[in-house]
């Protein structure tokens, strides 16, 4: 009877880790996109940076947000990179759309947020894929 209960824990928390470093990954990058989004506007409020610049520097705050969260919160994982990659980058961008939106006053439903939540999703894949390699071979 003991192998039988040992086989249900340790079945138990095998998919715990896999989903403790979504929502990690996930809180870390929102965390990050939150601060650097802050240091942005703070720039734009004290320098000259013209109205063009935000849409680009956005989605280089996103990008680089979801390089962050997925690197972080696949540190220990060696498997699945692709898969749980693309998990933080989908919830992300969609928890993202939620706090900005929020924090402005308006949701706005629009072909912008499909392509996020593509763009988001693609990056944190390729995020995934790749870390989970760099550890594969630095080990």
């Amino acid at each position: 009877m003991k192998l039988k209960s040992k086989s249900r824990t340790s079945s138990a928390k095998k998919g715990s880790p896999f989903i403790g470093s979504i929502i990690k990954g996930t809180m870390v990058a929102l965390c990050i996109s939150l601060l650097l989004v802050l240091v942005f506007a703070f720039l734009l409020k004290f320098t000259n940076i013209p109205d063009s610049a935000i849409n680009p520097v956005n989605q280089v705050i996103k990008g680089a947000s979801i390089l962050a969260g997925v690197f972080i919160g696949l540190k220990k994982s060696k498997e699945l990179g692709l898969v749980s990659g693309l998990l933080i980058g989908f919830i992300y961008t969609i928890l993202a759309f939620l706090v900005f939106s929020i924090l402005s006053g308006h949701f706005v439903f629009d072909i912008t947020l499909l392509t996020d939540i593509v763009f988001g999703a693609v990056i944190g894949a390729i995020c995934g894929i790749i870390s989970v390699n760099i550890k594969k071979t630095a080990n």
